[in-house]
């Protein structure tokens, strides 16, 4: 199965050290567990009540479809190697966050940053081909305009002013992703709310507080995010806790994420956690298993958190690109990754409360020189297979997946950008379920769904039952047939989410996490109904596309 370190063994950006307590942008040490000091126990915030029902429904669509998304890489958490600008005046080494605040003119040049780096331009680029979900690396010290207090005792003290306007910038890009946007080839006078696009999902990557040894300093970690929680934003879709943690033992960063979750959903219930695992996807689907989610009450998402890279080991190197195509290739026969995604996801199937899944939250068209030895078109058409193989992966074995990274600011690198990966043709001009109608309209037939409907659920309830007679046991079919019924309709549901006026389509992605909500009955033989919702979710889906078309 073979996975790999990150792009942080390569092109890591690590703070000074004589600092080091602090975080870099990759390698996140594990904070002590969270606790609210008795400074700060006013500012505890109650949970959120009383939201309209609408609000949780749309919530919840944008949270369990299936996110295709993009890292918007080094717009606060900067990364010299993707946008060298912002450094021009850091202190040495000129390599992190702190360099640039201890640099001259930094406040400036961070909100000139924060301000041009992603643009409404981009967000509709974005929107244009598909894309529905972003990843926005933070850190602790972009909250200084929150709550200063966050940034005590800590190397950006000192450097609140300069950090005090991030939070504002990123409440913003909340506000720029779901705004509704307008399909061009209607007029603005003749279209209803409902014809409007609302293109973007935020999902929040988080750098917590670190450690803090100094007697004067009590150990404890700011509560993550509280303001997202009064009410939570309708498209935020997630906040993820830890970026690639390497912790010195496994129990004590499960310690961490369970204390940590516990937390947040005493503040919302509802929120999805993301969570980093090491690279050891097996281990940690099993804590979350046996953990009820990390033991958190609540129905919100608990997601692992995949990064998947094949340029770093020796064993990159020395592999072709063509043989690292074909051991992501879902259709390839017996080949490893796609098998373990596959089973992982089906393990994450058992979690209980909000569920879980699997989802890779970084990955690249990025190959190593030694793997592309052999190319005669210059490594175009290795990096297109490798890409196109990777996205038939996470689509068919995942709920969702964020290429890593949106631009970068010199152009050319069409394995890390993917502005430039586009412009090459390297990466599809477009992804995800499109509607074929050249109006990007459609009408639903009630009847002839549920035509389709019955026809179809007798068919699978007839081929299941005869399946299953060939093994003596003590079965329950109507559990089948009961989440055949279920999956029919919300797969549909998804399908035609915010449909008319737009040619983007909705696609459930926590499949198995759904299921387990749409029924209280979890035992026994759930079995049989997480497998007739499981195909019903297939051929409600193949019945939309030969209905109605789509890509």
């Amino acid at each position: 199965m073979g996975f790999r370190r990150s792009r942080s063994d390569f092109e890591s950006l690590y703070l000074p050290k004589s600092q080091p307590q602090l975080i870099s942008s990759h390698h996140a040490p594990i904070p002590k567990p969270l606790q609210t000091s008795e400074a700060h126990s006013d500012n505890t915030l109650p949970p959120v009540t009383n939201l309209p029902e609408s609000f949780y429904q749309e919530q919840d669509l944008f949270r369990f479809r299936k996110q295709r998304g993009v890292n918007l890489g080094s717009w606060f958490v900067l990364e010299r190697w993707i946008s060298d600008g912002p450094f021009r005046s850091a202190a040495q080494p000129a390599q992190s966050d702190l360099d640039v605040a201890r640099g001259k003119n930094a406040k400036s040049i961070l909100e000139d940053h924060w301000n041009n780096w992603i643009t409404e331009a981009d967000w509709a680029w974005l929107k244009d081909r598909g894309f529905n979900a972003v990843r926005i690396p933070i850190g602790y010290y972009h909250l200084a305009g929150l709550d200063p207090s966050l940034l005590e005792g800590t190397d950006f003290h000192e450097f609140t002013d300069v950090f005090v306007n991030a939070w504002a910038k990123i409440q913003e890009a909340f506000e720029l992703a779901y705004k509704p946007t307008r399909r061009s080839r209607q007029t603005k006078s003749r279209l209803p709310l409902r014809h409007f696009q609302r293109p973007h999902l935020l999902l929040l990557q988080t750098q917590p507080k670190p450690h803090h040894t100094h007697p004067n300093h009590p150990p404890h970690t700011p509560q993550p995010l509280p303001p997202l929680t009064q009410p939570t934003p309708p498209n935020l879709i997630g906040i993820e806790l830890l970026n690639e943690p390497h912790p010195p033992s496994d129990p004590s960063l499960q310690s961490w994420y369970t204390t940590t979750i516990k937390k947040l959903r005493s503040v919302d219930a509802t929120i999805p956690v993301y969570i980093g695992e090491c690279w050891r996807v097996d281990s940690y689907a099993d804590w979350l298993v046996k953990s009820g989610g990390a033991g958190a009450s609540g129905t919100g998402l608990t997601v692992l958190d995949h990064h998947l890279y094949r340029c770093f080991t020796s064993s990159d190197i020395s592999t072709s690109a063509q043989v690292h195509a074909r051991a992501l290739d879902p259709d390839s026969e017996g080949q490893g990754t796609p098998q373990h995604f596959s089973s992982v996801s089906e393990k994450l199937g058992q979690v209980p409360g909000g569920g879980s899944g699997l989802v890779i939250g970084e990955w690249s068209g990025a190959l190593n020189p030694g793997s592309l030895q052999s190319s005669t078109s210059g490594g175009w058409e290795e990096t297109k297979q490798y890409i196109d193989a990777q996205l038939r992966l996470y689509d068919k074995t995942c709920a969702g997946y964020f290429f890593w990274t949106f631009k970068k600011q010199h152009p050319g690198d069409k394995g890390w950008s993917l502005r430039d990966a586009v412009g090459a043709g390297t990466f599809p001009d477009r992804i995800g379920l499109r509607l074929t109608t050249s109006s990007g309209e459609i009408s639903i037939e009630p009847d002839e769904v549920a035509k389709a409907k019955s026809a179809t659920k007798g068919a699978a309830s007839e081929s299941h039952r005869k399946w299953w007679s060939q093994f003596p046991g003590k079965y329950e079919h109507g559990k089948f047939d009961d989440g055949f019924d279920k999956g029919w309709d919300e797969a549909l549901r998804f399908l035609t989410f915010d449909l008319n006026g737009r040619d983007s389509l909705s696609e459930l992605g926590f499949t198995r996490a759904w299921a387990r909500r749409q029924t209280k009955d979890h035992r026994g033989n759930y079995w049989e109904y997480e497998h007739g919702f499981l195909q019903a979710v297939n051929e409600a889906r193949n019945f939309f596309s030969r209905r109605y078309g789509f890509t």
